[in-house]
């Protein structure tokens, strides 16, 4: 049964994936699947954190703990699975720095983020995130360093560790008072 379920998955992804010949949906592919880049993510919570005051100074500092939590969770799980990532050219970081697609860590983030963003609000935040999430997660398939599998697990996962997350805010705020 699983045999069936990775030789459909491995099917559709590779029928979902463009080629660089196609230039303008390759460009907007490639931008799109890093948007979920985990420093760029910290970096940019990270300039938050130290620029804004109140509320979106600690949203961003409870953010980047949520982002820390989850890589440290799909890593143990990458290196469980250990489901190599599909042939391809684009994304030789990637492949060269974490060879395992299973789950996408890029859509477990979009997960996270969306989860904490709806219970953190505001309300446009979580509507971005909603937007954004699967779009980017489906960019990591089309451009070939993820199958469908990994990306919807992924946010499954990614959306899981965020409520876990959220629960956890009192922990956290006693664990890293400082951050806030």
């Amino acid at each position: 049964m699983l045999q069936k379920i990775m030789d459909f998955d491995h099917k559709i992804s590779g029928k979902i994936r463009i080629q660089p010949e196609q230039k303008f949906l390759w460009r907007l592919a490639a931008f799109l699947a890093h948007t979920g880049d985990s420093w760029y993510w910290l970096g940019a919570l990270f300039l938050l954190w130290l620029l804004a005051s109140g509320e979106w100074h600690y949203k961003a500092a409870f953010l980047a703990i949520g982002i820390a939590v989850q890589i440290v969770i799909i890593f143990a799980i990458k290196f469980t699975v250990r489901r190599s990532r599909p042939e391809g050219q684009w994304g030789a970081f990637y492949r060269n720095t974490d060879p395992h697609s299973f789950p996408s860590g890029h859509a477990a983030r979009a997960g996270l983020l969306l989860a904490m963003a709806v219970g953190l609000g505001p309300a446009w935040f979580a509507l971005v995130i909603a937007v954004w999430a699967p779009i980017m997660s489906m960019a990591r398939v089309v451009m070939g360093v993820h199958y469908l599998v990994d990306v919807v697990a992924g946010l499954l996962i990614g959306i899981l560790i965020g409520w876990l997350v959220l629960l956890l805010e009192p922990f956290c705020l006693l664990l890293v008072p400082f951050v806030f």
